[in-house]
C-alpha cells in the first residue's frame, strides 16, 4: 500500500515529504530512497524499486529533497546541499520510529551522492547504502571527480551503474570504489545510461527484482 505523507516543523514547512510504501508482511527493516537533480520522488526508477522492496517486507519511504520541496522544477542551488542532507537525516528518523530493524538509505544520482556525503559525516546513521547511477563526475569532465569524501565512507555500499552512464564509466567507478574503506560492490547494468533504462514509457520489469536480490545478498554478508 502506498500513501502520501508530510511531516512539518513548527513553521509548517515540510521537513519530510513523499510516499510511504507499507508492506503486507513487514520484516521490520526499512529503506529511504530519494531522487536526482532533475526529477522528484515520483521518478520511475524510485517507484519501481520501492515496490520491489515493499513486496519483500521493507517499509519504504521515497522522499523529495529540500530543494524539490521549494520548487517543482530546476536543479538544486549550489551551496544548499546541506539542507538536502538534513532532509535525508529527517527521513531516516521518521522511519526509525516505525521499524525495529535495520534502515537503509539510497538515492539516484544527486540523491545518492548526498547520501554518501551524509554517511561520510555520520557513519552510524544507517546500516547500508544503495546508490543508483552515482554521478562520479559531470558528463565529459572526468577531471572534475566527486570522490573527496569517499575515503571517509565507512558504511557498506551497493552501487548500481549503467555501462553507458556518461557520469562515470564502469572502469572509473571501479577505481573510485577502491577509495572506500567499507565493504562495496558494483552492480553493472549492461547497456543502460544514467536513467538505468527507466524511461517514462519503457520501464524494465526485471531490474528492480535484480537490485533487490543483489542487495539482500550483499547486506547479509558479514562486514569486514
Amino acid at each position: 500500500m502506498q500513501t502520501s505523507i508530510q511531516f512539518f516543523d513548527g513553521r509548517l514547512n515540510p521537513v519530510v515529504r513523499g510516499y510511504l510504501h507499507s508492506p503486507a508482511h513487514p520484516n521490520q527493516d526499512a529503506l529511504v530512497l530519494t531522487h536526482g537533480a532533475g526529477l522528484d520522488s515520483n521518478a520511475p526508477v524510485l517507484v519501481a524499486i520501492s515496490e520491489a522492496f515493499a513486496g519483500h517486507g521493507y517499509l519504504v519511504l521515497r522522499c523529495d529533497l529540500a530543494f524539490r520541496q521549494e520548487r517543482r522544477t530546476g536543479p538544486p542551488f549550489p551551496g544548499h546541499a546541506e539542507r538536502d542532507r538534513a532532509g535525508l537525516r529527517n527521513a531516516v528518523e521518521v522511519l526509525r520510529e516505525k521499524v525495529t530493524g535495520r534502515i537503509f538509505l539510497g538515492g539516484h544520482s544527486y540523491g545518492g551522492r548526498q547520501s554518501t556525503m551524509l554517511l561520510a559525516a555520520e557513519p552510524g546513521l544507517v546500516s547500508g547504502l544503495i546508490l543508483l547511477s552515482y554521478p562520479l563526475h559531470p558528463p565529459r569532465k572526468p577531471e572534475s571527480s566527486r570522490t573527496e569524501h569517499l575515503p571517509n565512507l565507512q558504511t557498506p555500499s551497493l552501487f548500481v551503474h549503467g555501462t553507458r552512464d556518461p557520469f562515470g564509466s564502469v572502469e572509473e567507478m571501479t577505481k573510485a570504489l577502491q577509495l572506500i574503506p567499507a565493504k562495496t560492490e558494483l552492480m553493472k547494468v549492461e547497456g543502460a545510461g544514467h536513467d538505468l533504462g527507466f524511461k517514462a514509457n519503457a520501464q524494465p520489469n526485471q531490474l528492480p527484482q535484480a537490485i533487490l536480490g543483489r542487495a539482500l545478498a550483499f547486506f547479509a554478508l558479514p562486514e569486514s
